[in-house]
């Protein structure tokens, strides 16, 4: 009797600790995936908002804040994994010197263990922010 009981305690709690295993492994890979997404898509979005026709006329960076939030959500929406939800929040934008600031909150999904649906229902938030400003360190004497 006492070897079966702990044949039990055995299986219960390799079945817990599987449990919270997944439930903290949709969280991390949720945060890491997110903010490497973010980091790539702001380089590139700040890239490509860059105004080089003024850059060429003054020796200065300036990017366009409209082209800047356009290229972001067109490019994030691309790349992100369609199994959650996303919230993207673009703040303190500025065209020059080229800024920008972004907040993205990930809904990580919801997790059931057993059959009621009731039992263990968890859900979290994942909050990314980034802010990023573009620059460069030449020298550029624009045209006469």
């Amino acid at each position: 009797m006492k070897e079966s009981l702990w044949g039990y305690w055995i299986v219960i709690l390799g079945i817990s600790i599987m449990s919270v295993m997944m439930v903290l492994q949709n969280y991390t890979t949720t945060s890491e995936q997110d903010y490497f997404l973010m980091k790539e898509v702001m380089e590139a979005s700040m890239y490509e908002a860059v105004d080089y026709g003024y850059y060429r006329d003054t020796g200065k960076l300036r990017m366009n804040t409209e082209k800047f939030a356009e290229n972001y959500i067109r490019r994030f929406s691309q790349m992100v994994n369609i199994n959650k939800t996303y919230e993207v929040k673009v703040y303190q934008v500025y065209e020059q010197p080229p800024a920008a600031s972004v907040e993205i909150v990930s809904n990580s999904g919801r997790t059931n263990f057993g059959k009621d649906a009731t039992a263990f229902n968890e859900t979290a938030n994942v909050y990314n922010r980034m802010t990023g400003i573009l620059y460069t360190n030449t020298t550029y004497a624009p045209r006469s």
